[in-house]
């Protein structure tokens, strides 16, 4: 059972890490000024308004107001606990935590069981790797492996394994080092009978051990050697709270450095040319035996804007390469699709041409996904006929009105013009009858997301005293010195908006605790989401940084207004109220001190 994370540690490990370069595993930043600017990872948009500042250590989104530390970004984003991001983040630095919580026994009991299943994953993906290169009993796998066309260096770069032909090898394996074999039934390790007893779910199968985002083993996906009419050719292991299939995509861990560097994605349908083609082509990833969801989108923009469709040439490859290209624009990002030809898949290509031709003439040949719908409607269709050839111009336009460059829109025209000896001009005309293709974003948001997504600003223009709270907030934030000098200024009257007053009670609390400045570290103490989204927003502020006494008192002067302008309507309130019931004694003092008031607003 563990303790309390100590509060040295976790501010250690906040200090030592650079939210920036853990932010860049999720999101595609750019430097612009003294920050980093990309898309938002918590809301779909086009424009980026997400900034990272790497002299705060603090992220905020002027589009949804998300805000917070590089601990909140992990905890909103992963939807993980704080010790959870804590210890991920002290292992990233070389400081390994126990990330239990304390204050929970469910959810102790929940992350401990997890934890024995990773472990569990790591120790079969280990022993399977063994036999496959290691064992008499691996031999006739290992052997059907290079006559694949599979190298030793790629077996081990994916670990590529082998399980034995056994009902019971891997279960008493982890029976024998203290795995409870119900966790391991849970994570689709064992099966277990009626009697009671388990049994192995992989046997005498080809293993691919399955990585999360992580780099961590959370499934395999096992693959017969020779082919039966009573088994499937490939077996996964099934949907468990770590193998989740919408959310792995096979090598994503491996490849980020890679698709960073070529600043694209090669998108595979299946984990076998992803491991045949990475000497040529280390961005590439794949799906697991699922269609495209919108989980993958969000993890392919964290790492690129450019996405390379790579499925089998056959229809049914066509087909779902056009489905999968139309969600990914959806989302905002560029598709470009490549074409294998004679109805090939990746692997056999390769297989075939080798790897360097694959790269060469099929993901650096490429196509634009216009050009590439424009072969795919002609699937199908008879273009020797009329009918034929109207319907598949017609299906082109409807694309071509979709795209929002002229000089494209030109290019495809003239494509169409020259191959059927059709003007221009009534290509143009026909165009403008057509309405474009409606586009669908299915993205789903998490909870915690869609929550993130409540704090949305608004653009409207905010009052002078509202202004004026937020850069003494701004200016108290780069010292206690100012802190202590605007809470004099003010005389013991608090802000006018509760956010700003509560926001101000914990600064002080926090200098009085005898921290100095640091913005990452206050957003920390904050228990409030919604007030570290107000505070990192604040931090984000140009002020100037030699702010003097005079400045910081007219800001306080314009929030002491707007109170005395609150007064003065109360006190105009009671005087109707004194009018309507005939006092007019009361109405009369009351009027003078309406008139007191406004003598001490204007001075």
């Amino acid at each position: 059972m563990s303790e309390r994370i100590p509060e040295e540690t976790v501010d250690e490990i906040r200090r030592k890490t650079d939210i920036v370069d853990v932010i860049s595993d999720y999101v595609q930043l750019k430097k612009q000024g003294r920050n980093y600017f990309g898309l938002c990872p918590f809301h779909g948009e086009k424009s980026p308004s997400f900034s990272v500042s790497p002299e705060k250590q603090i992220f905020h989104c002027f589009g949804c107001g998300a805000g917070g530390n590089v601990y909140s970004f992990l905890m909103d984003h992963d939807g993980i606990s704080f010790q959870e991001a804590v210890s991920q983040l002290g292992f990233r630095i070389g400081v390994e935590l126990d990330a239990t919580p304390s204050d929970s026994f469910g959810h102790r009991e929940q992350s401990e069981a997890h934890s024995d299943q990773l472990e569990a994953h790591e120790l079969l993906a280990k022993f399977y790797h063994h036999l496959l290169l290691n064992t008499n009993e691996g031999q006739e796998a290992l052997e059907y492996m290079y006559a694949r066309g599979f190298t030793e260096e790629q077996l081990k770069t994916f670990r590529v394994g082998f399980a034995l032909p056994s009902w019971d090898f891997s279960s008493e394996l982890l029976k024998k080092r203290k795995f409870d074999l119900s966790s391991m039934e849970q994570a689709g390790l064992v099966i277990k009978r009626d009697d009671g007893s388990y049994f192995d779910r992989f046997r005498g199968r080809i293993m691919f051990p399955i990585n999360n985002d992580r780099g961590q083993v959370v499934g395999f996906s096992g693959r017969v050697i020779h082919s039966t009419k009573d088994e499937p050719k490939y077996l996964n292991s099934p949907e468990t709270p770590l193998f989740q299939k919408n959310k792995i995509l096979f090598n994503y861990h491996r490849a980020r450095g890679s698709i960073r560097r070529e600043q694209s994605v090669v998108l595979f349908e299946g984990f076998a040319d992803v491991i045949s083609s990475n000497d040529f082509v280390g961005h590439g990833v794949a799906t697991m035996g699922t269609s495209l969801s919108s989980q993958h989108i969000g993890m392919i923009k964290r790492l690129t804007n450019q996405v390379i469709i790579c499925y089998d040439g056959d229809n049914a490859g066509i087909e779902a390469a056009y489905k999968a290209a139309n969600e990914i624009v959806a989302s905002g990002l560029t598709v470009k699709v490549s074409m294998i030809p004679n109805s090939l898949d990746p692997d056999d290509y390769i297989q075939k041409n080798g790897g360097k031709a694959f790269r060469q003439e099929v993901i650096d040949s490429s196509v634009s996904l216009m050009a590439f719908k424009m072969r795919y409607f002609r699937v199908g269709k008879n273009l020797q006929n009329e009918d034929g050839r109207i319907r598949y111009i017609q299906s082109v336009l409807t694309e071509i009105t979709a795209l929002s460059g002229a000089v494209e829109k030109e290019m495809y025209l003239k494509q169409l013009s020259d191959e059927f000896d059709l003007s221009i001009d009534s290509l143009k005309q026909q165009l403008t009858s057509i309405s474009p293709p409606q586009m669908v974003n299915n993205q789903e948001q998490s909870p915690v997301k869609q929550n993130i997504g409540a704090f949305r600003s608004k653009s409207t223009l905010k009052p002078a005293y509202h202004t004026a709270e937020r850069h003494l907030i701004a200016h108290m934030m780069t010292n206690d010195e100012t802190a202590y000098t605007v809470q004099t200024l003010l005389n013991g009257e608090i802000l006018n908006k509760d956010e700003h007053q509560a926001i101000f009670t914990y600064l002080l609390a926090f200098y009085e605790d005898g921290n100095r400045s640091d913005p990452g570290a206050f957003v920390q103490i904050l228990p409030d989401r919604h007030l570290r989204a107000v505070v990192t927003e604040i931090n984000m502020m140009e002020i100037n940084p030699e702010v003097g006494r005079e400045e910081l008192n007219d800001y306080v002067s314009e929030v002491l207004k707007y109170q005395k302008m609150l007064k003065i309507k109360e006190k105009e309130i009671e005087e109707k109220e004194a009018e309507r019931q005939n006092d007019i004694r009361r109405a009369a003092e009351i009027g003078m001190e309406i008139i007191a008031l406004r003598k001490a607003l204007k001075s």
